[in-house]
């Protein structure tokens, strides 16, 4: 999939929000979505990051994007309820989801895991797409090409020691993604939802987790957004419960 070629207008006239917009991947997969030609919603928490990553957008002539500002570790049902209505009002529908928003958390056993810190990364990593998916639902009916992309990882499909909350999120995702891939299966066949490992990557939260690793040694974020633009695009239509790799 890491040699997908999109065509210029992949994603032309396409509606997709991004979670944690402001860093990282999702910055790059953003800023990638609004240069293929979608409009694109920037949701996260820090502000100031947001309106970077839309202006740069607005500076190299993509679609205007929208911005969100949400901390997700605090929003509550009606907050998501809110974005869901202002989405529909303003676009009409959705046509993709990027659930990138994630912590990290401790690195650490789970026999000295910080209670609280494992309750802080399932809002944001488990209860936060959930509730914004759930919200969203009616708005991604309203498209005739809609998919839905959980972000997971390698530990959340075998996990590892120290891993905590971070692997275990990552594995509710993965069951998330596969719970509404059935559900969405009906007889229009135009939602599809899958779950994509980026694998390492050169991102800070990379640098994080593993601080004695040289980070050039990892693609950045931009070497694996052919897997990205696959599954937000057309060429992707009927693809749906898969558990993907960005750099299969």
């Amino acid at each position: 999939m890491h040699h997908y070629e999109a065509p210029e207008d992949l994603l032309r006239d396409r509606i997709i929000l991004v979670t944690g917009a402001g860093d990282g991947i999702g910055r790059c997969a953003a800023k990638t979505y609004a240069a293929y030609g979608a409009t694109v919603i920037l949701l996260g928490r820090t502000l100031s990051k947001l309106e970077s990553v839309y202006d740069e957008i607005e500076a190299a002539g993509h679609p205007q994007p929208a911005i969100v500002p949400m901390n997700l570790e605090g929003a509550a049902v009606k907050d998501y309820e809110e974005v869901a209505m202002t989405i529909e009002e303003s676009f009409g529908r959705i046509d993709g989801i990027l659930h990138n928003a994630a912590l990290l958390g401790q690195r650490t056993p789970v026999e000295f895991y910080d209670p609280e810190t494992w309750d802080q990364l399932m809002r944001v990593n488990v209860t936060a797409p959930f509730l914004l998916t759930r919200a969203l639902i009616p708005a991604l009916r309203q498209s005739s090409d809609a998919s839905v992309v959980f972000m997971s990882s390698s530990v959340g499909r075998k996990s590892k020691a120290y891993w905590g909350a971070y692997s275990v999120s990552k594995f509710a995702l993965e069951g998330l993604s596969q719970l509404l891939a059935d559900e969405l299966d009906d007889e229009r066949h135009n939602v599809r939802v899958n779950s994509l490992n980026p694998g390492a990557t050169r991102t800070n939260m990379r640098a994080h987790a593993y601080p004695a690793e040289n980070p050039a040694s990892n693609p950045t974020p931009e070497d694996i957004m052919p897997a990205f633009l696959y599954l937000m695009g057309r060429d992707s239509h009927g693809i749906t419960g898969q558990q993907i790799n960005a750099r299969s």
